[in-house]
């Protein structure tokens, strides 16, 4: 896969939340945008993921225009922001209703990404009774469940524990070898140096490498 951010600038309310942006990402790396809370990386996770249409400029993805030829990216992960579930129904019957929308993966990959990202998978404890650290593994294991071929992740790494962070390095470094565009955003330069190929600098809604 390759994303092709050209010129492009978000404007919302008369402010530029994102200004004149000129990026591109391949498949095969984990890319980091960094910056500080309202510096723009969420907005511009959120126009690459077809959630907002850009005020100019376009974004391509293998050649076809987001937005004209395609309403949303194919074959992608997201968490953005805070992730929201159905209160009364454990993480299984929260990922399972998820997944039988496109019908790609069964209980069996449901319960692998759970274990794997540090849930109980067999756990009848509702999604409302969820610490905020259980909420954003939930949020994790929705975006990874069907190992999607782009992957967006905003703060992934909030409310986690030093050994769920370790879990979500490992996993993501797995995706990366098979092949997934893996596109991160976060205040953290620590955790962003260890984990990306490349990272870019996110400010006032301009990016730069």
């Amino acid at each position: 896969m390759n994303i092709k951010v050209k010129n492009l600038t978000k404007t919302i309310k008369g402010n530029n939340v994102l200004s004149d942006v000129n990026v591109e990402f391949h498949s095969g790396k984990i890319y980091g945008l960094q910056g500080k809370n309202g510096s723009g990386k969420t907005m511009l996770l959120k126009a690459i993921s077809g959630l907002i249409f850009p005020t100019d400029g376009v974004i391509e993805i293998d050649g076809k225009t987001l937005g004209v030829d395609m309403e949303f990216p194919e074959d992608m992960g997201i968490l953005i922001e805070n992730p929201s579930f159905v209160g009364n129904m454990s993480a299984q019957k929260n990922l399972m209703d998820l997944v039988s929308i496109r019908n790609k993966v069964g209980i069996k990959d449901v319960n692998r990404i759970l274990e794997v990202i540090g849930l109980e998978a067999k756990s009848k404890k509702k999604f409302r009774n969820f610490s905020l650290g259980m909420k954003q593994k939930l949020g994790i294991a929705a975006a990874l469940v069907e190992k999607p071929a782009l992957i967006l992740l905003d703060e992934p790494t909030n409310a986690l524990d030093e050994k769920s962070v370790m879990k979500l390095r490992e996993i993501l470094n797995r995706r990366r070898e098979e092949g997934a565009l893996i596109i991160i955003a976060s205040h953290d330069k620590d955790e962003m140096a260890l984990l990306c190929d490349e990272i870019y600098l996110v400010d006032d809604g301009r990016v730069r490498g």
